[in-house]
């Protein structure tokens, strides 16, 4: 079960592992480094929403960026086998977005949050969206009757998502944020002063001008390469669907304590 209260820095890495959200996390060496190889050859599924250009057609560059940012093995002769993220990594990441946060609710900013794991990450974003709004930021409501080919882009619990078939949907796509974002601009609306999302939806937001931070997992390259070029402002490495949703309770909590928001 996941540690009660507002765990201290230690006791936050020390879960992060137990539960498998970072240190040996399911997501096995092959996928990552096929992932890795078709965001090089320019499969834009892989993208999230970025236009990364020829930048990154080294696969051997992305790798080197996720041993960085991420902690998975950096030896490119290691192939199969069990994968890692560095749970200090994913904790200094949730440190400075707390930052971009805090930021965020000094100045009573509108943000908007989205998910493409909904299984995972929904609640994580509301527990966030709650918090900020209690400090007075306003929390973007997302235009009606929105669409992508992939369904219909709508707004549970503060965070917008994809809807399918009358399901939460999981999507990569950047899609649903350009959905999103071009409605703001036909209804002459203003765009968000920040984004908190994953996926695509990170991606696309910060492609597009508007400051934005993630969560990413170690076998989703796109977000870690952004964040090292200075197009998202943070991308927090870990695993984005654990067995339990509640396992990400304890970092969620963690989270906004670092952005003094733990009280609202």
């Amino acid at each position: 079960m996941p540690i009660p209260g507002t765990p201290s820095r230690a006791e936050l890495a020390e879960h992060l592992v137990r539960t498998r959200i970072a240190g040996d996390v399911a997501t096995p060496r092959e996928n990552n480094l096929s992932h890795y190889r078709k965001l090089a050859n320019g499969d834009r599924g892989f993208w999230l929403g970025l236009e990364l250009g020829d930048r990154w057609s080294d696969e051997q560059d992305v790798l080197a960026v996720m041993a960085e940012r991420v902690g998975v093995n950096d030896d490119p002769e290691y192939r199969y086998g069990q994968d890692t993220i560095d749970p200090e990594l994913t904790v200094a990441a949730l440190e400075r977005m707390a930052g971009r946060l805090r930021k965020a609710a000094d100045g009573g900013q509108r943000v908007l949050f989205a998910t493409g794991h909904p299984g995972g990450l929904l609640d994580v974003h509301r527990a966030t969206a709650n918090a900020l709004r209690a400090a007075g930021c306003e929390i973007v409501v997302i235009p009606e009757g929105l669409t992508t080919e992939e369904g219909y882009v709508q707004q549970f619990a503060d965070v917008a998502v994809l809807e399918h078939g009358a399901s939460l949907w999981h999507t990569h796509s950047g899609e649903p944020m350009k959905a999103i974002l071009t409605g703001l601009e036909r209804e002459g609306r203003p765009l968000p002063d920040l984004v908190v999302a994953d996926h695509g939806w990170a991606g696309y937001a910060a492609q597009h001008g508007v400051d934005s931070v993630g969560y990413a997992d170690c076998n989703d390259p796109a977000l870690f390469l952004a964040e090292s070029e200075g197009v998202l402002q943070v991308a927090v490495p870990l695993d984005d669907h654990v067995v339990s949703p509640r396992y990400y309770d304890p970092m969620t909590a963690y989270l906004l304590s670092e952005a003094g928001l733990g009280d609202q």
